[in-house]
């Protein structure tokens, strides 16, 4: 990799650390390519992404961004699973680890909380913002749904009187 590249790779890795809501820092010491892209599509499917890089370059690409407290993180092979969703990366990364022994979570950060392993797997452990989203909207729609209902009852139940009394006079 020579300078030009090097520096296409920090400015690409530096504002992909500009737009996420989480890194999870990852030791990915003896995977295989094929587990390594197992990996990066169910990031993809999760709306988060994985990333292997140099650690120096890395290190550079978190200078002046919120991240810089992974630095210390960054030794031996690790990977980086960002999203902009806090919870995704953090998600996935943990239920790979459960399947994957040469898989490790490190820590990571959100924002500039540095996170260490545990913290990562308590972020894990929260609802992802789309199910944040529908649990919402279904505390909205439960009271109009129970209102609905209560005011179609005394209607319903006057018809079945009605309906009632009707027979009672035919028979």
């Amino acid at each position: 990799m020579d300078r030009s590249q090097k520096a296409e790779a920090v400015a690409a890795l530096n504002a992909n650390f500009s737009e996420v809501g989480v890194v999870v820092v990852t030791r990915n010491l003896g995977m295989t390519v094929a587990q390594t892209t197992a990996l990066r599509v169910r990031m993809r499917e999760g709306g988060a992404a994985f990333k292997v890089s140099k650690n120096s370059l890395a290190r550079l690409a978190i200078a002046n961004t919120d991240y810089e407290g992974i630095g210390e993180m960054l030794t031996g092979p690790v990977g980086l699973a960002t999203s902009q969703d806090p919870v995704a990366a953090a998600k996935i990364a943990i239920d790979f680890a459960k399947t994957n022994d040469k898989f490790e979570i490190v820590g990571g950060a959100m924002g500039s909380t540095v996170l260490t392993a545990d913290g990562v797997k308590a972020l894990a452990s929260l609802p992802s913002l789309d199910e944040l989203r529908s649990r919402l909207i279904g505390l909205v729609q439960a009271p109009a749904t129970k209102i609905a209902q209560v005011v179609t009852a005394p209607a319903g139940k006057l018809a079945r009187v009605f309906g009632a009394y009707a027979e009672s006079q035919a028979a």
